[in-house]
């Protein structure tokens, strides 16, 4: 009864008028700001290396950090997998569609996300919950926001990331899911009741190391299988478009895996990016914006890439049709869709060492991105919950989040994927639906920004000049904690 409900209600959440509002979404940002993905890329780069953190707030490299914590997680390689699983080969070319035009999206949400943050018990607090209030002056719809967020962070998604822990340590040392769930408490607990700078700290440090040593295998295995090149990339485009005969039924499931499996990875548009971005100090909001956006081509067009081609290139995968449940190719017989099939394709190259290399790689990668979702249930709890009540309400979310730790632990993996989907899905249309509504003061920050770079001027922040209400945090200009230094001083 309880599987037909969640089953119900990913059915409605996920239906294709969803992935059609994603990608239409993303175009008219993408036209709206005249592709800023491309025009703006080298800036993108350049914002990575530059700015510094603040008593208030992380540098701009730490909040990119976190935020490729939170997006490099499980669905980088498990979610890589099913989507091949039942989307075929052409899956892969629509999770990079749906990544390049979602980093308009991503620039809309997290410049949002600086224009309306606000500083609360001496930290920068931000997401769609506060420029949903401040911006739309729609508290109600905030509230219901920042209550779905709070239970899809800390309850429901999760569980996705620990359940993969505990299958692929299982799988590589055979350590019973129970014992692994206690440990992950354990070490999760001592990061989360240390802060969000702790979080950033850990997620500067282990992000860059784990997401270069994932790059770098699938780099090998690919130049193992160079003379393949040509072949795979035309299986990908050829099933993208149902003109490879062998998976030409089921275009539609490519479609609607690569981009539900795409967006699970990059989370362009749902809002999670948006909450590490309001935490920076950088002088403009579209600074943090463009570092957002260039957070997602790393995320899917690396990461996420190296789990394919490591699939693809090896042929570690089977197909299923999931509308007749049918096996339309099958080079794994007994292995189920997910974290197996990059495992099988490691230990193609380098025997005996893929159940293992995969099994930390996901720990790592899963570790991380559990940090993050306790940062965004903390933020929007914090717009919540205020006044004494709030360390209280606080201490409660870390049980919660140990509790759904341990609860993915030892849960299947279709029931740990079933309920992270639909907290995705909660989250995706409502954010959507904020940002389509609030992209003028985003454009208008970006007019600005450009007109400042123009200029050769490092740009500068006033919501004031620009007539964008409630965005208190900009209304005098942006201070530098340099200069406010200087004053408490002098």
């Amino acid at each position: 009864m309880f599987n037909q409900i969640v089953d119900t209600i990913n059915s409605w959440l996920w239906s294709p008028v969803l992935v059609g509002f994603i990608v239409v979404t993303g175009l008219y940002f993408s036209f709206r700001t005249r592709f800023l993905q491309i025009r703006h890329f080298k800036q993108m780069v350049k914002l990575v290396t530059t700015g510094k953190g603040s008593d208030a707030g992380v540098s701009p490299f730490q909040a990119l950090a976190i935020s490729l914590s939170g997006r490099i997680g499980v669905g980088n390689i498990a979610g890589t997998a099913t989507g091949i699983a039942f989307g075929g080969p052409g899956a892969v070319f629509w999770m990079w569609v749906i990544t390049f035009i979602g980093a308009a999206s991503a620039f809309v949400e997290s410049t949002l996300a600086q224009i309306y943050k606000e500083k609360q018990d001496g930290q920068y607090r931000g997401g769609p919950a506060f420029y949903i209030e401040k911006g739309l002056g729609w508290k109600w719809f905030a509230v219901v926001f920042a209550g779905a967020t709070l239970l899809a962070m800390s309850f429901l998604m999760p569980g996705i990331q620990a359940n993969a822990i505990g299958d692929s340590v299982h799988n590589a040392f055979g350590l019973d899911t129970t014992i692994t769930g206690l440990i992950l408490i354990v070490l999760v607990g001592f990061t989360i009741f240390g802060g969000v700078k702790r979080i950033a700290k850990v997620a500067e440090l282990v992000v860059p190391f784990m997401a270069a040593a994932y790059v770098l295998l699938a780099l090998v295995i690919v130049g193992s299988n160079f003379v393949d090149i040509p072949a795979v990339f035309a299986l990908i485009f050829k099933s993208a478009f149902g003109a490879e005969e062998l998976f030409g039924g089921i275009i539609g499931s490519a479609i609607m895996w690569g981009v539900k499996r795409g967006l699970y990875a990059n989370e362009a548009g749902q809002g999670t990016g948006a909450h590490p971005a309001a935490a920076a100090e950088v002088s403009h909001p579209v600074k943090q914006g463009l570092v957002q956006s260039f957070s997602i081509y790393l995320d899917v067009f690396l990461v996420v890439t190296a789990t394919a081609f490591m699939i693809l290139f090896t042929t570690s995968y089977n197909v299923i049709d999931e509308s007749t449940e049918q096996t339309i190719t099958e080079n794994l017989p007994g292995v189920q869709p997910g974290p197996g099939y990059t495992q099988a394709a490691v230990d193609t190259i380098i025997p005996g060492f893929g159940s293992g290399f995969i099994a930390i790689a996901i720990f790592l990668f899963a570790f991380t991105t559990i940090y993050a979702y306790y940062y965004i249930a903390e933020t929007n709890l914090a717009y919540l919950v205020r006044g004494r009540f709030r360390n209280l309400a606080f201490f409660l979310l870390k049980l919660l989040l140990l509790f759904s730790i341990f609860l993915g632990s030892v849960s299947t993996s279709t029931a740990a994927w079933a309920l992270g989907d639909i907290g995705l899905g909660i989250m995706v249309w409502l954010n959507l639906i904020a940002i389509l509504l609030l992209f003028k003061p985003a454009n208008i920050a970006l007019k600005d920004y450009e007109e400042q770079l123009k200029q050769g001027k490092d740009p500068e922040f006033n919501s004031s000049k620009h007539g964008i209400k409630n965005a208190d945090f900009w209304e005098n200009g942006y201070e530098s904690p340099d200069k406010k230094e200087i004053d408490k001083i002098s």
